[in-house]
């Protein structure tokens, strides 16, 4: 949904180390193409909204770049030399805190564009939500039972992990098994939590009211959750934590080495991008 579009820069950039300059320096296009699935901007919308993406990625690339490059130092030196709790608490506040400032960047630029938009486009809107719920819930199995779901997550988790550390041990693996085991299922309520954000944006955007509510609204998504699924985030963060300091104790050399060669590269890429200060691609 909307958060998904301003967001992108961050989370493209967890891409492959080798793809993230290309994929950054045609963030444009890839802005420009999610909204267009979201919003159906047309004529002179269409060409305020991209000058308004340049606008984002200019303040992206002046502002964010430079912590993201510092952050990836400073946790390649906390995994090198073996991670701790405060090390995870300390990644993930970080990261939240960064894609709260992406968000309050990007909403700033889009609250009056949201409000002029016409009733068919806000239909439109509300359509590709329902789509977009659709898919996710196909996606994520919402359907499947408990054990099919658990499976789900684990090879997810799996597949995530050996992306950073190369083939998991036997012994690896089933560690990440036990975590999928233990930690509670919160597909479901994610999938309500989701839809109640769709609602209060919708409502914002017929009222016409975005331009006045949309920042402070898009950077408190998760104040006005339900508290089972607070709850169970914080349960299953609390398990996620747990099973990552029990696979840092058991990395060889290797699998630790590629991962901080990864985050030293993230770092080299970011601070390469930052440096060019948004000249045109």
């Amino acid at each position: 949904m909307f958060r998904g579009v301003l967001v992108t820069i961050p989370l493209a950039l967890l891409c492959a180390c080798s793809a993230i300059q290309i994929g950054y320096n045609h963030a444009d296009t890839m802005i420009q193409w999610r909204a267009a699935k979201y919003f159906d901007f047309e004529g002179a919308q269409k060409a305020e909204f991209e000058r308004r993406v340049q606008r984002f990625l200019a303040w992206h690339r002046r502002a964010a770049l430079p912590e993201y490059a510092r952050l990836a130092h400073e946790m390649g030196d906390r995994l090198a030399r073996g991670l701790s709790q405060a090390d995870l608490v300390w990644g993930y506040d970080t990261f939240q805190t960064q894609l709260r400032q992406s968000i309050e960047a990007g909403s700033a630029q889009m609250g009056d564009l949201l409000d002029a938009l016409s009733p068919a486009q806000v239909e439109r809107f509300r359509a590709r939500l329902d789509e977009e719920n659709r898919e996710r819930a196909k996606e994520y199995g919402l359907d499947e039972s408990i054990d099919e779901r658990r499976e789900r997550r684990a090879k997810r988790n799996i597949e995530r992990l050996e992306d950073w550390f190369g083939t998991l041990s036997d012994a690896q693996v089933e560690r990440v098994r036990l975590y999928s085991a233990n930690a509670p299922l919160d597909g479901t309520l994610r999938d309500l939590d989701r839809k109640r954000l769709q609602r209060e944006l919708l409502a914002m955007i017929r009222e016409r009211e975005a331009r006045a509510r949309l920042a402070q609204w898009a950077v408190a998504w998760d104040k006005r959750r339900h508290s089972a699924y607070s709850d169970a985030l914080e349960a299953n963060l609390r398990e996620y934590f747990r099973m990552l300091l029990d696979l840092d104790r058991t990395l060889s050399p290797a699998q630790r080495d590629r991962a901080v060669r990864r985050l030293r590269a993230f770092a080299g890429d970011f601070t390469a991008l930052a440096a060019l200060q948004g000249s045109a691609r």
